[in-house]
């Protein structure tokens, strides 16, 4: 039983990136341009996908999940960082902090998840071609999805189920710009070095699992393709790079926070500006610079999007010079 003779935070103060205030005006114009860049890209990439019926493949389906999981995840964090490096005023209610470390802890999971997702779609594309609209079918495609959304929710619960009845009295300072997990944690009245050992080893052992699973898999892929035709393999390499690019810069911060024996704050701090401003921005880009039909949906849905505002412009012009008619 949690001692109850205590008085209740029931908010917590953020320390952020930096304390000068020159250093948080930089943040502040590198955070608010790097979140439009994650938004528009992201964004672009999902309504491709839904809209352009050449996109309508097992593949892109995935990759426009993985681009709203990024989006969701940088939009968990960074509005709120960007808000607090503006105002001044950086806090976060208890419950508001419970809410972020339970979202995020989701939308990490099922991203995880989804990765292994990709991986087998790019294993029965490459290694079972023949067979590959049978096997990656849209039933098949909707329960990996939805697969990854239980088990990043699973994730989640467990997660939150160590932490949400301790009893935090004071202090209430997180030292950093979200609210982190582990840092939470150490906040508590009691002693909760065994919790933490739990939710550590828990998120450690998902994310490193996860990220040798994935290795092994690309590499099962390249040794399957080389036996076959060694002049496949530069192909399949040159396709699954892409993926193997993404999965290191996803997983890589989330191994080393999780991993790493000598963790400290600006690294962890650094960590997390990666994974939540650089990744998100890197993923469709990566995506897209090589992929043609993507570039080609992009195009075409630049396009559309210009000519509509182009009509739309056109329509208000038309309407205006209406309205003063009349008024004359």
């Amino acid at each position: 039983m949690y001692e109850t003779n205590y008085t209740e935070v029931s908010q917590f103060v953020f320390l952020g990136l930096s304390a000068s205030r020159p250093t948080q005006h930089f943040f502040l114009a590198f955070a608010t341009v790097f979140y439009i860049t994650i938004a528009l890209g992201n964004s672009l990439v999902v309504f491709a996908v839904v809209c352009d019926p050449h996109l309508h493949s097992p593949m892109y389906f995935l990759l426009g999940n993985l681009s709203f999981f990024d989006l969701c995840l940088s939009t968990l964090t960074v509005p709120k960082m960007i808000s607090d490096l503006y105002s001044g005023h950086s806090t976060i209610s208890f419950q508001g902090c419970v809410f972020q470390i339970f979202i995020l802890h989701v939308l990490g999971g099922s991203e995880m998840v989804l990765l292994v997702s990709m991986a087998w779609d790019r294993y029965v594309a490459i290694c079972k071609p023949l067979h590959y609209l049978t096997i990656m079918s849209p039933r098949m495609c909707i329960l990996l999805v939805s697969g990854a959304w239980v088990i990043g929710l699973l994730h989640s619960v467990v997660q939150l189920a160590f932490v949400f009845n301790l009893p935090f009295c004071g202090p209430n300072e997180i030292d950093s710009f979200y609210c982190d997990l582990p840092q939470l944690i150490k906040l508590a009245c009691i002693d909760t070095y065994r919790m933490q050992f739990m939710v550590t080893g828990n998120s450690g052992f998902i994310s490193t699992g996860t990220f040798f699973l994935l290795i092994v898999s690309y590499i099962f892929i390249l040794i399957t393709v080389w036996k076959r035709s060694s002049g496949s393999l530069s192909k399949a390499l040159s396709t699954l790079s892409a993926h193997i690019s993404v999965v290191v810069l996803f997983f890589g911060p989330c191994i080393f926070v999780y991993m790493w024996p000598f963790p400290t704050v600006s690294v962890d701090k650094f960590l997390a500006i990666l994974d939540f401003m650089i990744t998100p921005i890197l993923n469709p880009a990566i995506y897209t610079l090589r992929n043609k039909d993507m570039k080609g949906a992009m195009r075409r849905l630049i396009t559309h999007l210009l000519s509509l505002r182009t009509v739309t412009c056109s329509i208000s012009a038309l309407w205006c010079l209406l309205s003063a008619l009349v008024y004359v």
